[in-house]
């Protein structure tokens, strides 16, 4: 199934050069403390995804090879000096000196660098809860004793992770790679002279270790380091993995990748170790928000990989429960302190939880999202609304009109405050039809699949329909929680924009097609909604781009939950046949859209896309 996507974007990074520099004179002025931290974490992952932009353009200059050059060695240095500056800032109270760190980022924009370069979204960092400082915390757990260390980043979080890895082993031996090649089976290409220095750390008794977050579906990124190390030299005893996860390579991994895995040495100190009970109490995800909250009177409680069913469904049997994909959450934790209960939610580090949080905010003074209070090193302060059911456990036979007017306002408010966006951060018409198409013939046959050709012909024409804004792309029914008296407010509504498939910031046409389906909207309903729409001043999408968007969301969606159900099959069989049952629903839902016209159904929202 097609489900997985990247949406770089472009920057100058000359510009991006100076604007660090200037950023660090921003954080040096601030007085120690959390917010101090946080903002030295957000310029360590700015500098890293310049890094990886400036390192991977140079890569496709030196045909494919990453070497030790001039530009290698100054984003070397200047990760280290910031991977120091967040260790010792963690360490002693939230202080660091950060001299080393001004001199550094300074030197940056004197350096040759092109035009344009593409820097990616760091997903640890901006969706998956993955914190530096645990780095730190499993670097200092690998053992004291033997020969000195090298590191080696991959890119792209590798990069900011290795300098603060780096940093915590007090090595300055760091380099960042690359693998490149079909994602299943990468491979790593050095210049001879970088590869001349690695074979001598390895005959001089050095200890490598690889970091990066991963491994995913096949851990060859981790493997292909992993082979070209050994084939160089290093022993397995000298080989170590920083991974961002405990667990084993993925399903796609080959042998040989497999058995590197299971043979090096890895270290992993996890989140809750760190910042959730950890030895130092300034550094608990409690203590960071008592100000907001006051004083914590009970543990946190974990609400990630779907914990939060078991609170707004306890009265429905898990197999009623709507699917999750566990390792895609967010971390978030139901706090008790000031006498309420508050959710604790990943929302991205640096310039990504800002993001999030200025959203959210503008939602929750709207009336239409869920009130915010906060933010604090990554994640939102929220109260939790114990009141709230979710709209998935309400009796269809509420208020639909009601229900309709409000997702409409949500819509038309989003369409008009959340804005354009630059072309290049969503798929494409044409990306979305490839996906659809290939879904779709996996799931019911070619013969379906072939309905979906009548948009060969407009593909040019529906793109050029498309006005990009930042979408929700998350209308499911159990994201809406009401309240006593019927108010719905939108919740989870900032960033599946930035999420890890394909889809990216669409036109409104998606958001509108991911409401009919997901609330199962007749074509009466879809109507109102559209017409809702367009009195809030949200601009209306033609007719036909939202019939194809309907199509190519049941496909993605198809594949989406089939895909995450075969990765639950072995160890959560009940997430997994949740998963399977609504790619099901999906599948039935798509196969009756394009079913020829004269056998679609016309009622329970299945046939919606034969009046558009």
């Amino acid at each position: 199934m097609l489900v997985s996507g990247e949406h770089p974007r472009e920057v100058d990074p000359t510009a991006e050069a100076r604007a660090l520099a200037s950023a660090w004179w921003e954080v040096d002025a601030l007085p120690p403390g959390l917010t101090r931290h946080s903002a030295l974490v957000s310029l360590l992952i700015r500098a890293g995804e310049w890094a990886q932009g400036v390192l991977d353009a140079e890569q496709v200059v030196q045909q494919g090879e990453d070497g030790d050059t001039v530009l290698a060695r100054a984003c070397e240095s200047t990760l280290l000096a910031l991977g120091r500056a967040v260790v010792a800032s963690w360490t002693d109270g939230f202080r660091a000196d950060l001299s080393q760190v001004g001199s550094a980022l300074e030197a940056l924009g004197g350096l040759g660098l092109p035009q344009r370069v593409r820097c990616k979204v760091p997903r640890g960092y901006a969706l998956q809860g993955l914190y530096p400082e645990s780095y730190l915390a499993s670097a200092r757990a690998l053992p004291a004793q033997g020969g000195p260390w090298r590191v080696v980043g991959i890119r792209g979080i590798g990069t900011g992770l290795a300098g603060v890895v780096a940093a915590a082993l007090g090595t300055q031996a760091v380099c960042f790679v690359r693998p490149r090649g079909h994602p299943y089976r990468r491979t790593l290409s050095l210049s001879p002279e970088r590869t001349a220095q690695l074979v001598d750390e390895a005959r001089a008794g050095y200890r490598f270790v690889v970091v990066d977050e991963g491994p995913g579906r096949s851990g060859s990124s981790f493997g292909a380091v992993a082979e070209f190390l050994e084939a160089h030299g290093v022993a397995p005893s000298s080989l170590y993995f920083l991974p961002g996860h405990g667990g084993d390579v993925g399903p796609h991994a080959t042998p040989r990748h497999r058995e590197l895995w299971r043979r090096a040495q890895r270290g992993v100190v996890d989140f809750e170790s760190v910042m959730v009970t950890p030895a130092e109490p300034a550094h608990s995800l409690a203590s960071w928000v008592e100000d907001v909250t006051g004083k914590a009177t009970a543990p946190l409680e974990d609400l990630g990989a779907g914990g939060w069913r078991k609170h707004l469904l306890h009265d429905l049997p898990k197999a009623a429960w709507p699917p999750v994909h566990r390792w895609r959450e967010r971390r978030k934790y139901l706090l008790r302190a000031g006498g309420r209960p508050w959710l604790l939610k990943f929302a991205g580090l640096g310039a990504y939880g800002a993001r999030a949080y200025l959203q959210t905010r503008v939602l929750a003074d709207a009336g239409l999202g869920v009130p915010v209070s906060g933010l604090k090193h990554g994640f939102l302060v929220q109260p939790w609304l114990e009141e709230a059911r979710p709209l998935s456990t309400v009796e269809r036979g509420g208020d639909r009109w009601e229900l309709v007017a409000r997702v409409g306002a949500y819509l038309g408010f989003r369409s008009r405050h959340f804005g354009r966006v630059e072309d290049g951060c969503g798929a494409s018409s044409r990306e979305l039809w490839e996906m659809a198409r290939y879904n779709t013939e996996v799931a019911l046959g070619r013969e379906v699949a072939q309905a979906l050709h009548v948009w060969i012909p407009r593909l040019g024409a529906l793109e050029r329909m498309v006005r990009r804004t930042v979408t929700d792309n998350r209308m499911h029914a159990w994201e809406w929680l009401v309240l006593p008296g019927g108010r719905v407010l939108k919740a989870d509504a900032v960033d599946h924009h930035r999420a890890h498939d394909l889809v990216g910031c669409q036109d409104l046409s998606w958001d509108l097609a991911g409401a009919a389906v997901e609330l199962s909207l007749d074509a009466e309903e879809l109507a109102a909604l559209c017409a809702t729409v367009e009195r809030h001043k949200g601009r209306l999408p033609p007719l036909e781009l939202l019939r194809f968007h309907r199509q190519a969301y049941l496909a993605f969606q198809l594949g989406d939950h089939a895909l995450a159900a075969a990765s639950y099959d072995a160890h959560a069989p009940d997430e997994a046949a949740r998963l399977r049952h609504a790619a099901a629903r999906y599948a039935e839902l798509l196969r009756c859209e394009l079913a020829p016209a004269s056998s679609r159904p016309l009622t329970g929202g299945v046939g919606v896309g034969a009046q558009m």
